[in-house]
């Protein structure tokens, strides 16, 4: 593929996302040319990573396949599960989560969709199309994350996790979590961060800045990609860029 065919496609992507112009603002422009710089702002000067010490003594394909082992044993831990109401409610299947054990960026979403429910991976729908574009965005593929939801089976009609199901199914999650060790979570809408963060704020208040979580993990809140599509608040897409720009720096100053 040619240089101009790649850059047009990368155009495409932000097209997409709702990304668009520039601006002469002085910290606009400082903001672009060093994202790096916003990231540290965000994520304050007591940045540390808790993993440093058992990254540094166990080869890294090592880890992962640790890691995939460990998750394996979860899923079939979960089995074909009836802890709550909802596997009696319609849903098909349990969708525990999919992408790279070792990765250093995990999507935590709500629940299942009719599409996720029906081919057992989390965001395959359309709003997962979009996850997909704000993945690529950043430089990344979904086979370099790690996507998962806070409640592992669809809700009826797609209504939201009731808080007894989210009570039953998160501490899944949060191993999942403890599992991987990304560096970054962005917590999909408000139920993801509600859980992760143990706060009731709304998530226009939480999302855009770093927030601490354990094992040096930071929390990235933003809004779920279904809340970005056409029929409902698209023009909330310019925030999650500047929600990934952030995540994006962390992550490439982390290495």
């Amino acid at each position: 593929m040619s240089t101009r065919q790649e850059l047009a496609d990368h155009l495409r992507v932000f097209v997409d996302l709702g990304i668009s112009g520039c601006s002469r603002d002085q910290a606009w422009r400082q903001r672009e040319e060093n994202p790096a710089a916003v990231a540290h702002a965000s994520a304050g000067d007591d940045w540390t990573d808790d993993m440093a010490g058992d990254a540094a003594e166990t080869p890294v394909a090592e880890m992962g396949t640790d890691r995939a082992v460990a998750l394996a044993a979860l899923r079939e831990e979960i089995g074909d599960c009836t802890r709550c109401a909802l596997h009696a409610l319609g849903r098909h299947q349990v969708v525990f989560g999919v992408g790279n054990p070792d990765a250093d960026l995990m999507f935590v979403g709500e629940a299942p969709g009719e599409t996720e429910d029906r081919e057992g991976e989390p965001f395959v729908g359309e709003a997962g199309q979009l996850l997909t574009k704000i993945i690529e965005a950043i430089g990344l593929s979904r086979a370099d994350v790690y996507i998962a939801n806070i409640v592992k089976c669809r809700p009826p009609n797609n209504r939201n996790p009731e808080p007894p199901e989210v009570e039953t199914c998160s501490p899944f999650l949060l191993r999942q979590i403890d599992v991987v060790r990304p560096k970054v979570v962005v917590a999909l809408g408000k139920f993801a961060a509600h859980t992760l963060l143990g706060t009731d704020a709304p998530i226009s208040r939480l999302r855009g800045r770093l927030h601490e979580y354990r094992h040096g993990i930071r929390i990235m809140p933003t809004y779920h990609p279904a809340y970005l599509l056409p029929h409902r608040s698209p023009e909330k897409k310019r925030e999650v860029w500047e929600d990934m720009k952030i995540v994006r720096a962390l992550l490439a100053d982390s290495h």
